[in-house]
């Protein structure tokens, strides 16, 4: 079995030397959804929603998220981002609020983790912002799509 590269010779989490890795382009696309409840699908379509721009303000936070990500998950390693987008599409035959984020650095390790809490952000946003008109809406799933560059090279979902 392979060395886990998150514990150092005694079992205790570390995070990664990526010291002696090539700098390179690297970028990654994730995706999460939020499932409407209540008349807030409606409200977002209609740009009605009772606290405002329910897509815009999603889409800034997922950014400001993207980062922020190591301060946010212990052992992620803080990348100069060059690129985040963020784009919010509704799908209404499901009631729901599509989020894809795009994250993209020239570094040493990849941007997964940056596009997925870019992705978490907005659609915890999109709850938070729409949660007046019902608790049920549903988040989920969050994944990773795609990611490019680096030593593993490129892969993408099977779906």
């Amino acid at each position: 079995m392979s060395k886990l590269t998150h514990l150092d010779d005694e079992g205790r989490a570390r995070m990664v030397d990526v010291s002696d890795k090539v700098a390179t382009a690297r970028e990654a696309l994730a995706r999460g959804t939020v499932t409407l409840a209540g008349g807030a699908f409606e409200a977002v379509r209609n740009g009605a929603a009772k606290k405002g721009d329910v897509l815009a303000v999603a889409q800034i936070a997922g950014v400001q998220a993207a980062k922020r990500t190591a301060e946010l998950i212990p052992l992620c390693h803080p990348l100069p981002l060059t690129h985040i987008d963020v784009i919010c599409d509704l799908d209404a035959e499901n009631e729901a609020v599509v989020v894809t984020a795009t994250a993209k650095t020239t570094g040493p390790t990849g941007v997964e983790m940056e596009a997925l809490t870019a992705a978490s952000v907005a659609c915890l946003t999109i709850y938070d912002m729409t949660k007046s008109y019902a608790k049920g809406h549903v988040i989920g799933p969050i994944r990773l799509l795609e990611k490019r560059g680096g030593k593993s090279g490129e892969w993408r979902s099977g779906d």
